[in-house]
């Protein structure tokens, strides 16, 4: 065989071309797996790919990434439900839920949900593969999703990078993930964790009115209100004392009297007095008798841990990222944690206004990172260079015309088949347990729907699976809620 030199200058650009960091817009591998679900073997198959994203001309302006799997020897496929999993930020990648909670590789992490060495994964023996089939998306620029070409002008990011615009774009790429890969005789659900709730919100309408695809199930895990949130007010600002009160009774901060108590003994406490003497004091603002004021001070000390004057002089309305920093300030000098409030934090002093850190996010990425990039790689084959992105460049993003309440409402008035289950920990300091029982209340301001709801609650934080015992809860209540809403032959008519 005559051997061919090639000129410096060629072997360069071929050598440049085949070291591209990018991914296939368009590629898959599939593998085989099994694991055991509550005492019964499951195999199954796992797709790890790439599906572009296309305009209106039919190119591909992104590539989401994607893992879906599938539960083997299935008969009738067509009945089988489909799990759609989001994570939130936005900007976060799909990684939390998926290696932590519904799939079935969890983290090797112990039964409080804090990291061990060496990092990896381990069976999860609470998934809900054995109930439904599942895919994780990892919309634009998170995971290994990315828009093409990367670096996008400013016009070309508003087709990703906003609250409608996410929804549109995912809605469309959903109706060519189920057309692919067969899902439309399929029951439906989505699963949206922390801002990927209102994703999911605003989802259950588009694919709805604009995909023509019906759903069973909306599961909003940790969910974030925005409506409530960025409004403020004193209602925003009242109903944050339910979870001072979960946070500072799991730390003992609580007066004997209430910390002699089971918890769920005390919520309803704090929870009654927020909804009727609270919410009603603060509306008030600054022409609150002082007598009044005096006496909403002295119960909201007893509920939440802190000091009564810290509370008078910042007018009742105490920010959350003062109680993280201040709750333990005279038990220890710890902060506490934003999204799970029993993970504790050391700043470079005791006084201020807010924590140096999050210091239950900084354990999660102990025990994450390292998980999904062996995982990925090494049990599932999906080789390549690209930087699994934790978090992922989508900022600035547009809030614009947020009406994910409604529209989750919309959607369940145009579908009898619909229905929501919120799932809230305890100790979730950022959207809190009380926040999401306030926005289920608001979805249907009829309560002609009120019992296509509902809701469960966790003794954990945000991601209330790491915990053990409430990642086996919290799957059961996802697997019921799915095996009680299949329409098992019952027309959608009211």
């Amino acid at each position: 065989m005559k051997k061919i030199i090639l000129p410096f200058t060629l072997l360069f650009v071929l050598t440049t071309i085949s070291q591209e960091r990018k991914l296939p817009v368009d590629t898959v591998v599939t593998s085989q797996h099994s694991v055991n679900i509550n005492g019964t073997p499951i195999s199954y198959t796992a797709k790890v790919g790439t599906q572009p994203v296309w305009d209106e001309e039919g190119q591909p302006i992104a590539s989401l990434h994607y893992t879906y799997y599938t539960r083997n020897n299935v008969k009738d496929r067509a009945s089988r439900p489909l799990l759609i999993s989001f994570n939130g930020g936005p900007g976060s990648g799909s990684v939390w839920m998926h290696l932590a909670y519904t799939g079935p590789r969890t983290l090797k992490i112990d039964d409080e949900g804090y990291p061990i060495q060496p990092y990896g994964v381990k069976e999860n023996p609470f998934s809900v593969l054995d109930v439904t089939d599942i895919v994780y998306v990892n919309p634009a620029n998170t995971g290994y999703s990315r828009t093409i070409p990367e670096k996008l002008e400013k016009e070309d990011r508003k087709k990703f990078f906003g609250i409608n615009a996410d929804i549109k774009y995912l809605a469309e790429w959903l109706n060519t993930f189920v057309t692919r890969n067969n899902r439309w005789s399929s029951p439906k659900y989505l699963i949206g964790e922390s801002y990927g709730g209102p994703r999911v919100m605003g989802l259950s309408l588009a694919l709805q009115n604009e995909q023509w695809m019906y759903l069973n199930g909306v599961i909003l895990v940790s969910p974030a209100d925005y409506t409530i949130i960025r409004n403020g007010g004193p209602v925003s600002d009242a109903i944050k004392l339910p979870y001072y009160t979960a946070a500072a009774w799991h730390h003992k901060a609580l007066p004997a009297e209430l910390q002699n108590k089971d918890l769920l003994e005390v919520l309803p406490e704090s929870e009654e007095y927020t909804v009727n003497t609270l919410i009603p004091a603060m509306a008030k603002g600054g022409f609150i008798d002082d007598a009044e004021r005096d006496a909403v001070a002295e119960k909201m000390a007893y509920y939440s841990g802190l000091p009564k004057k810290d509370i008078l002089d910042q007018n009742l309305a105490v920010p959350t990222p003062y109680f993280w920093k201040n709750l333990l300030k005279e038990k220890g000098g710890y902060n506490i944690g934003r999204l799970d409030s029993r993970y504790l934090g050391i700043d470079k002093q005791l006084e201020g206004l807010r924590p140096d850190y999050s210091a239950e996010l900084t354990s999660w990425l102990h025990s994450f990172t390292p998980a999904i990039n062996y995982y990925l790689q090494e049990e599932l084959n999906f080789k390549t260079d690209i930087k699994y992105n934790m978090f992922g460049p989508v900022h600035p993003w547009d809030n614009d015309d947020e009406t994910t309440r409604e529209d989750l409402r919309q959607a369940m008035a145009q579908n009898p088949y619909l229905n929501v289950l919120v799932q809230s920990g305890y100790y979730d300091g950022a959207t809190t347990y009380f926040n999401a029982k306030y926005l289920m209340w608001q979805v249907d301001p009829s309560g002609r729907m009120k019992d296509r709801f509902d809701f469960k609650g966790y003794r954990s934080g945000h991601m209330m699976y790491l915990r053990r015992e409430d990642l086996q809860n919290a799957n059961d209540d996802i697997r019921d809620f799915i095996k009680n809403t299949l329409a098992n032959g019952k027309s959608a008519k009211y």
